[in-house]
């Protein structure tokens, strides 16, 4: 069975995930678990519960804000004009052998949950996403996740009202 728990350097094998994207397999081999020490973000892995230290995809959390203005004009209503608070998934990454079979869509579910569990302990108002590149900007807009300033990389998913 599949689950997604929080990251444990000793019990989970960092260095076995290839994504394909250096980027995203250098944060997780070596400045995840430093981030999560150091109070700046936490990672959450996808195992199977049979290898549990074998690592499928993961993707990471930190507080944030987004300018008012940077949100679309219909999602400005009602809003103070101070930056909304946010949820950055900072990083969303699926190993190349496990590409292609739901993974992604999985974690990316399980980081919105998350953040609307956030929601009601903490305020959050939107999930945010940093896009490397067309094909994320792709997978993101398909869920409901908007452009939040013309041109730019970060996207914005609104997280609803109680």
């Amino acid at each position: 069975m599949l689950v997604v728990e929080q990251l444990k350097p000793k019990r989970h094998d960092r260095d076995g995930l290839a994504c394909g994207e250096p980027t995203l397999d250098a944060y997780l081999h070596r400045q995840a678990a430093q981030h999560h020490r150091d109070g700046i973000s936490t990672t959450h892995v996808l195992v199977d519960d049979a290898e549990p230290a074998r690592i499928l995809g993961y993707y990471s959390l930190s507080a944030a804000q987004l300018l008012l203005t940077n949100l679309q004009e219909t999602d400005r209503k009602r809003l103070p004009t101070y930056p909304v608070p946010a949820v950055r998934m900072g990083r969303l990454a699926v190993a190349a052998s496990e590409q292609g079979k739901g993974h992604g869509d999985y974690l990316l579910a399980h980081a919105v949950v998350r953040s609307m569990a956030l929601r009601e302990q903490l305020g959050v108002y939107v999930l945010l996403v940093d896009t490397l590149h067309e094909k994320a900007a792709r997978f993101y807009r398909a869920y409901g996740f908007r452009e939040a300033a013309a041109g730019s990389r970060t996207w914005y998913l609104p997280l609803g009202s109680s």
